[in-house]
């Protein structure tokens, strides 16, 4: 069991999305990672702890898009995405909610998620969403960089294909993080 302070812990949900959550997905669903996230989010809301929902967003022509100088640069679809692409999932975000709105992997560049964390004394965050190796790793990553305590809830993650979501929580985030289920962290007053 992973105690953790409410005061000083948020909860940093990525990418619970219109868009996303109705890609193919393993080793969970989107459903599933939506449904975990939300009750983990009402267990934050429930301590007094923050909640963040990070969501992935463009320009309707994708100017503000990454340098697509790669290898497999990112395919806008012809027409462009949907209205509702970036939109977060109905009913997620509740009052009092910090909402964050990226536009790389990760949801510390180029946001101003570290200053709202700081301001409000948070030095750990549980995070979860979608997906693993992409936006979770690279939150997870830059959290640590800015020396936030890292908690993975396994169980709200998913990825693009269960070999993806294995490698980052059995390779990778150990190494930055603790990993644990959902029902693994508590919140309590220290």
């Amino acid at each position: 069991m992973i105690t953790l302070a409410p005061a000083a812990t948020a909860l940093v949900l990525i990418d619970l999305q219109e868009g996303i959550l109705g890609m193919p997905l393993a080793p969970r669903s989107g459903a599933e990672v939506l449904a975990a996230g939300r009750e983990m989010a009402a267990r934050f809301r429930a301590a007094g702890a923050p909640v963040v929902l990070v969501r992935v967003g463009w320009a309707a022509d994708f100017a503000d898009a990454p340098p697509r100088a790669v290898d497999q640069p990112m395919q806008l679809p012809r027409g462009g995405l949907p209205e509702s692409w970036s939109a977060l999932a109905e009913g997620l975000a509740q009052p009092g909610d910090i909402l964050v709105t990226k536009r790389h992997w990760g949801a510390f560049h180029g946001t101003d998620l570290d200053l709202q964390l700081r301001r409000r004394g948070v030095r750990s965050i549980v995070l979860g969403g979608i997906a693993t190796n992409f936006g979770v790793e690279s939150t997870a990553r830059a959290a640590w960089e800015h020396g936030y305590d890292v908690v993975l809830a396994e169980d709200l993650c998913t990825s693009a294909a269960a070999e993806l979501h294995e490698m980052s929580v059995t390779r990778i985030l150990p190494r930055i993080a603790r990993v644990s289920a959902a029902a693994g962290v508590r919140l309590a007053a220290a």
